[in-house]
């Protein structure tokens, strides 16, 4: 087989060598996408595709892709960052805390490393309903503060408290006093701007506070400002507080009152443990203890807490060393004081203030050309209650201690200065031109309503009595129930005469109200277990009941509860469904059905006969065993354990387990 022969002549000597290949040109980013052979054009800058498409044409190239995509992710992230860290700052804010520059930071002098890392968790927190919920629990702060070096000149003196000589030597941050939370203008972000409760509702509702409720808190003390726009600007947590109370006091406002409640509960929530609070965060909790029942107790011993650790207890003597702008501080603590006893009483628990030099001086500070008559009135107030905490700590709140025979000598002394109290403030109480004769009527009413809680405690623990065997009663406790029974028939009389109290009962505090179902329960109890006792040993009707000594008329008692049925339910008219003097009256009336008694006059032996007639025969239900009450009423026993109580039974069930139910049920998220 012969060779082709060679054409080119000039390589026959050798091996020809291979035709240089052109350029070749990278595809396109079109060309590629559609895998097509990218062809260049003469003169052109895009390839025939690109050309014929009218596209850019794109050289396609990883690494810029790379580099395209990266620099859109950072994009992207950053503009996410930015939204969620402005959600986070107006989270801090809604919620009462720091701002995002305030929270704890690395020491300059500890370069951070992954040990000084601590990651924050979520907790699951169980709530009173059984609602499982996820909070996050930041990391234990143990970090010092910036200026780490102590400065001997500056140390908090020779004999300071422990923890403050501990920060002293520490300076550890979370071992600082509370401190205070500067104002900032919070209202472009609060629940009014983001429209849950609508600016003109908003208006709406402080305009009522401020006619209806804001006097009778010693003209103002518990609310420094003028204006909605103000209060706003100055606390999210007091502005919620403000409306509820508000709305709390408006028929037909449930809705209002609703969102304002599950704001304020929320916020107050995140001011338990928050370690930067204001004095208007503190006139909130306190605000709100003296209208919300089911709140009342943990509110006003957080608002005590805050203030303490705020120093507020320490005003009266920067005001004595000449600090004006203290005079304000010492008013909010007098006020907390007043909350917190009222609760504590209210409940039969032990007080968290005690007599300081504040509480003991409040003459002194009344003796100043800066005195008005709000002051007035709050240190009435402040005096009553260093009384009734006096007793309370000589006799204490034990249903099952009776008082012994030379407990009366001490509670004669009680009487007495409650006397010299009504003598010594009365006269300084003047009227006033918003509320008229409240202030001085309102003090009466608490001159009774203390007499009675006082004497009340005669027939503490008391065997329960019974027609068989009346065991008489000594001359002293007589003597002492006797003015029970007095006080708590003026109580509700001196209501009914006065229209100024009258007026003012819709925008009172809880603890008024209280007072008037205190003293018609308590009435009706007398009634029941002690009036069945006298009619039954008596032959004939008498308002002093043979064998026992008291001053005790059964048809006076029955025509004041109704009567006072009658007065609450009008108020209550004025007020929301959810307040607790609708409650009050639905548990009154409920007593009252068991005596079985008509409300048509008659003459007085007829009606002798028949309140004899249901006290005796009702005395035991042959089908309940209970009294007659049945069917979720109040029983015997009950009846009779919270005669003489120290406490009202806030907590108790003589309202028929109804007052509260309505607030605990609600959501608080």
């Amino acid at each position: 087989m012969s060779k082709r022969p060679n054409d080119d002549t000039d390589h026959d000597s050798g091996r020809r060598p291979q035709a240089p290949r052109p350029a070749r040109t990278r595809a396109c980013v079109e060309c590629k996408r559609h895998k097509i052979r990218c062809e260049s054009v003469a003169g052109e800058q895009k390839c025939a595709k690109c050309l014929r498409s009218g596209v850019d044409c794109v050289p396609y190239n990883m690494t810029q892709r790379l580099q395209d995509e990266d620099a859109l992710w950072k994009a992207n992230a950053t503009s996410e960052l930015t939204l969620l860290r402005a959600a986070v700052q107006r989270l801090l804010r809604h919620n009462q805390l720091p701002d995002l520059a305030a929270q704890s930071e690395p020491s300059p002098a500890v370069a951070p490393s992954p040990s000084n890392v601590v990651s924050i968790s979520p907790a699951n927190v169980v709530s009173e309903n059984g609602i499982s919920t996820t909070m996050v629990v930041p990391p234990m702060d143990m970090t010092r503060e910036n200026s780490v070096e102590r400065d001997v000149g500056q140390e908090s003196g020779l004999v300071p408290a422990p923890m403050s000589s501990l920060y002293d030597l520490t300076r550890i941050r979370n071992l600082r006093s509370i401190r205070w939370k500067p104002n900032f203008t919070c209202m472009d972000e609060d629940f009014i701007a983001q429209g849950i409760i609508s600016a003109e509702e908003a208006e709406d509702l402080f305009s009522r506070y401020m006619e209806n409720n804001h006097q009778l808190l010693w003209a103002g003390v518990m609310f420094s400002h003028s204006t909605l726009e103000a209060v706003r600007q100055n606390s999210t947590l007091l502005t919620a507080a403000v409306l509820a109370v508000a709305a709390l006091h408006t028929p037909g406002r449930n809705d209002a009152l609703q969102k304002c409640y599950n704001i304020f509960v929320s916020l107050a929530y995140s001011t338990c443990l928050s370690r930067v609070h204001s004095l208007d965060d503190v006139r909130a909790l306190g605000l709100a203890a003296f209208y919300l029942s089911n709140l009342s107790w943990k509110l006003s011993g957080l608002a005590v807490r805050n203030a303490v650790e705020m120093n507020i207890h320490q005003s009266y003597q920067k005001l004595m060393r000449g600090h004006m702008d203290q005079r304000d501080n010492v008013r909010l603590w007098y006020a907390l004081y007043v909350c917190e006893h009222q609760c504590s009483i209210a409940y039969g628990r032990p007080p968290l203030i005690h007599e300081d030099t504040a509480i003991k001086n409040i003459e002194r500070f009344l003796d100043s050309p800066h005195a008005n008559p709000g002051d007035i009135r709050l240190c009435a107030q402040v005096d009553l209650f260093k009384i009734l905490t006096e007793a309370y700590m000589a006799y204490g709140s034990d249903p099952e201690h009776p008082l012994t025979e030379p407990d009366f000598q001490q509670l004669r002394m009680f009487n007495f200065a409650i006397e010299q109290w009504r003598l010594s403030w009365q006269p300084r109480s003047g009227d006033s031109p918003v509320i008229g004769s409240y202030p001085s009527k309102g003090l009466v009413l608490y001159y009774h309503f203390a007499r009675f809680q006082l004497n009340s405690l005669a027939l503490r623990a008391l065997p329960a009595p019974s027609a068989a065997s009346s065991e008489s009663l000594s001359y002293d406790r007589r003597e002492a129930a006797n003015i029970a029974i007095s006080a708590a028939t003026s109580t509700l009389t001196l209501i009914f005469e006065e229209p100024d109290l009258r007026r003012a009962l819709p925008g009172v505090p809880i603890f008024t109200h209280t007072m008037v179902a205190f003293c018609a329960t308590f009435l009706l109890k007398m009634a029941k277990t002690w009036g069945g006792v006298a009619q039954a040993a008596s032959p004939e009707w008498t308002t002093e009941p043979l064998g026992l000594g008291l001053n005790f008329n059964i048809g006076q008692v029955l025509s004041l509860s109704r009567r006072s049925a009658n007065l609450l339910a009008r108020v209550a008219e004025s007020l929301n469904e959810k307040h607790l003097t609708r409650h009050i009256v639905a548990g009154i009336r409920d007593l009252l059905k068991h005596f079985d008694v008509p409300e048509t006059p008659l003459s007085t032996m007829n009606q002798a006969t028949q309140l004899t007639h249901a006290i005796g025969t009702r005395a035991i239900d042959p089908v309940n065993g209970d009294g007659g009450l049945g069917d979720g009423g109040v029983d015997m026993m009950n009846m009779y354990d919270l005669i003489g109580s120290y406490g009202f039974g806030f907590d108790e069930t003589y309202f028929g387990q109804a007052a509260l139910s309505d607030f605990d049920s609600w959501p608080t998220s």
